[in-house]
C-alpha cells in the first residue's frame, strides 16, 4: 500500500514569519559541513591552514552555494519563468536550487580563497569533496518535504502519493479525503517514486561514506575530486530514469533524456580525467607545505 504525503513544508510559524523545512535542511547541511571539516583541519589533511581559515572557506563556500544554485537552477532550468516574474528570484524556501549550478558556485569560491593562500585549487577541491554529500542529501530531503520533484508512477501499488501529481477530481480533496481514498485504494495507480529519497541516499549518505573513507588516508591530488564527480554524475544519471522530468523542460531527446542527465555527463568524463590525472600527480600529506 502506497503512503500518502501529508508534510508540511513549514516547520515552525513565528507570527508573520515562517520557518520552511527546506531552509532548516540548509543550516543543517551547513553545520554538519562545518564540523566535518574542522575535525578534517585538525587532522591535518589541509596542511598549514588554522580553523580561522577554514572558516573563510566555509563562508566563500556558502555564498557559491546559494547564489550558484540559485542561479543556476533559473538558466539551467526555467529562465522563461523568471524572466516573466523575476520577484520569484528571492523564494528560495519553495525549493529551485540546482547542483550544478551550486557545484560552478563553490569551485569558483573555492578558487578564490585558494587563490588568496598560494595554494593549489584542487588540494583545496579534494579537502572540501566529502564535506559535500550530507549537504546534498539534506538538499533531497527538502525536496521531499516540499512535495518536488517527485518520480515516475510506480505502477505496482507502491510508492508515495504526492497530493500535488494528482488529477482532478483528487487534486482538490482534502487531505482526510485523501486519506479515505488511499484506503479504498483509489489512489494506487497514482502512487510515485520518491526519487528524491533515493537521491539523499545515494547522493548523500553512499557518496558521503565512500568519500570520507576513501580520504581518511593521503591521496595523489585530483583522486578525491574524480571520485566525487565520477559517482554524483553516475548516481545522478541513474536516478533520472525514474525521476520526472521539470514540467518546463521535459524531455530533451530520445524520449528519456533529461536536463539532469544531460549536465551530468561533463561530471562523469571530467572525474575519470581527474582519475587519469591523479596518477602522476603529488599527494599532499600532513607533513608537507601546501
Amino acid at each position: 500500500m502506497p503512503l500518502l504525503h501529508d508534510i508540511n513544508p513549514v516547520a515552525l510559524n513565528l507570527g508573520p514569519l515562517q520557518v520552511h523545512w527546506y531552509g532548516l535542511m540548509y543550516l543543517l547541511a551547513f553545520a554538519l559541513a562545518w564540523w566535518l571539516g574542522r575535525r578534517r583541519i585538525r587532522a591535518g589533511f589541509l596542511p598549514g591552514v588554522s580553523e580561522a581559515g577554514f572558516g573563510d572557506l566555509m563562508f566563500y563556500g556558502m555564498l557559491g552555494v546559494i547564489l550558484g544554485g540559485r542561479i543556476g537552477y533559473i538558466l539551467f532550468y526555467d529562465f522563461g519563468t523568471y524572466l516573466q516574474h523575476p520577484l520569484q528570484v528571492f523564494e528560495v524556501w519553495k525549493g529551485g536550487m540546482s547542483f550544478h549550478g551550486g557545484l560552478i558556485g563553490v569551485m569558483l569560491a573555492m578558487w578564490y580563497w585558494a587563490r588568496k593562500q598560494g595554494m593549489h585549487f584542487f588540494d583545496v577541491a579534494d579537502f572540501i569533496a566529502p564535506l559535500v554529500p550530507p549537504g546534498l542529501g539534506f538538499g533531497r530531503i527538502g525536496n521531499f518535504i516540499n512535495g518536488e520533484l517527485w518520480g515516475k508512477v510506480t505502477g505496482n501499488g507502491w510508492g508515495v502519493v504526492f497530493p500535488q501529481s494528482l488529477p482532478a477530481p483528487y487534486n482538490t480533496m482534502s487531505a482526510n479525503e485523501l486519506q479515505v481514498q488511499l484506503g479504498a485504494g483509489a489512489l494506487n495507480p497514482f502512487a510515485r517514486h520518491p526519487s528524491q529519497l533515493y537521491e539523499a541516499f545515494l547522493e548523500g549518505l553512499v557518496l558521503f561514506l565512500v568519500l570520507w573513507f576513501f580520504s581518511k588516508k593521503p591521496r595523489h591530488r585530483f583522486a578525491v575530486s574524480g571520485v566525487f564527480l565520477l559517482l554524483y554524475g553516475v548516481f545522478r544519471f541513474i536516478i533520472e530514469f525514474v525521476r520526472i522530468p521539470d514540467e518546463q523542460l521535459k524531455y530533451l531527446a530520445f524520449g528519456w533524456l533529461t536536463m539532469g542527465q544531460l549536465l551530468s555527463v561533463p561530471l562523469i568524463l571530467a572525474g575519470l580525467f581527474l582519475l587519469w590525472m591523479s596518477r602522476s600527480a603529488p599527494v599532499l600529506r600532513a607533513n608537507q607545505a601546501p
